[in-house]
């Protein structure tokens, strides 16, 4: 009988976990919980939060392996735990932070990391009438933020401008998930009424719905795929089995594409997809295995690669944008694992290796990639542009080839408020310099 092996590139892309001295530790992690994936990074800095007074949380630089100490510098200006956080894609020092205490504020880190806590926001968004539960920014417009709450809302701010831009009230039970499209054309949410909802914020429309997603009780959590018109949404059967399903995003209201049955676990499965090499991540949350799927345009439409395993449970993970990577090292992405032992947190960077014996750079497993930089600005998106995300090689002696990542300085937002205050003084300052000048007999004319 003859066999038929599928030729891959990432066929055998393997796990190197971290030696000891390559991870993060001692994290006093914050005990809520949610909807959130607990970490997020960028190519200079992860963040978790933490507990304490100010809703903390940590931003940590990459090459600062080792123990995290008590009294390091931190972020702490809300006034109730942070339940979400989300890097600015085309600003390596801007971070935006949800909290229950129904606030977003949007937070400049100095170039060279903390050095004191931080506690003054660049800019405060308010708007959501309870907690926010979920953050994230647009893959291709400047300073686009979309946030969930536990308000049903999905809001879309301009944090440039310090306003919310757009709201949709379609949800009549709790969000789940929120994602943008490739381009950022539409986002899509899963809900706990068990129904799959396309946004356009632009037009403050909803523009497709699938009824019954997963028949299971569980969240759903989502992504699209990129290139191929796909939405993936990975969630549980009646009988709590985990499964992901892929969706025609041109056909919504029909049956799925394609589906396959995981396991009986209990963890929620959050999924993570790299467009460059069109490789589908599993990680759950409270299970430590990490299983990888290529996707393709036709039938069977996905190929199981691998699956990582540990018996170490993740709180969550993240994944770091491609041009953060070892390339010379044949690293086609690293997933950064949160582990929560006894109180104490830790981060374990784990790496996807495709095997080769070259040392040279591997053209063909190295597409050019996200470089972040936006594509267009917030007002452009506004009036209705749409453009996919910009690449540049990731070749390193082609560093600096393609567009530049440099953008400009993120200033401090007023608010209404503060506006309205320095308004009230300067008209105090006026009345009072008239005063004098009545008192000494002189006209302001």
């Amino acid at each position: 009988m003859s066999s038929f092996i599928r030729a891959s590139k990432y066929r055998h892309v393997y796990v190197e976990p971290p030696k000891v001295d390559q991870t993060y530790k001692g994290f006093r992690l914050a005990t809520v919980t949610g909807e959130q994936q607990y970490i997020k990074a960028n190519t200079t800095f992860f963040a978790v939060a933490l507990q304490g007074g100010g809703g903390p949380f940590a931003v940590v630089k990459h090459k600062d392996v080792g123990e995290y100490k008590a009294g390091t510098p931190l972020v702490a200006g809300h006034k109730s735990a942070v339940l979400d956080l989300d890097f600015n894609p085309f600003h390596e020092h801007v971070i935006a932070s949800a909290s229950e205490d129904s606030t977003i504020k949007i937070w400049g880190i100095p170039a060279d990391g903390l050095t004191e806590t931080l506690t003054e926001p660049l800019v405060d968004l308010h708007g959501h009438g309870r907690k926010v539960t979920l953050l994230r920014f647009h893959p291709t417009a400047n300073n686009v933020l979309a946030s969930v709450s536990a308000d049903m809302a999905v809001k879309v701010w301009d944090i440039e401008k310090g306003s919310e831009s757009a709201s949709c009230d379609e949800h009549k039970q709790l969000i789940q998930d929120i994602v943008w499209d490739h381009e950022g054309k539409v986002w899509a949410t899963s809900s706990k009424d068990k129904k799959l909802r396309l946004g356009d914020p632009r037009s403050k429309s909803i523009v497709g719905e699938i009824d019954q997603a997963h028949a299971g009780a569980k969240s759903t959590k989502l992504s699209f795929l990129g290139g191929f018109d796909r939405l993936c949404s990975v969630g549980f059967t009646k009988q709590s089995q985990r499964q992901i399903k892929f969706w025609d995003v041109k056909k919504l209201g029909g049956e799925p594409v394609h589906q396959i049955q995981l396991d009986q676990a209990s963890g929620v499965i959050i999924p993570y997809y790299d467009v460059d090499t069109r490789v589908l991540y599993l990680a759950g949350k409270g299970d430590g295995n990490i299983r990888y799927y290529e996707n393709i345009a036709e039938k069977p439409w996905a190929f199981a690669l691998s699956e990582y395993r540990s018996t170490q449970a993740a709180k969550g993970t993240c994944f770091v944008p491609k041009r953060g990577l070892d390339v010379m090292r044949c690293e086609t992405a690293r997933c950064l694992k949160l582990v929560s032992q006894a109180g104490k947190g830790s981060v374990e960077p784990l790496s996807f290796i495709v095997p080769r014996n070259s040392d040279a750079f591997q053209d063909d497993i190295f597409p050019d990639a996200f470089c972040g930089a936006p594509s267009m600005t917030a007002d452009e998106w506004w009036a209705g542009a749409n453009a996919p995300p910009r690449t540049a090689p990731l070749d390193p002696a082609k560093a600096g080839a393609g567009v530049s990542t440099v953008t400009k300085t993120f200033t401090k937002v007023k608010t209404a408020a503060q506006l309205q205050k320095e308004l009230d003084e300067a008209l105090a300052k006026i009345a009072r310099l008239e005063k004098k000048l009545a008192d000494a007999g002189l006209s302001a004319e």
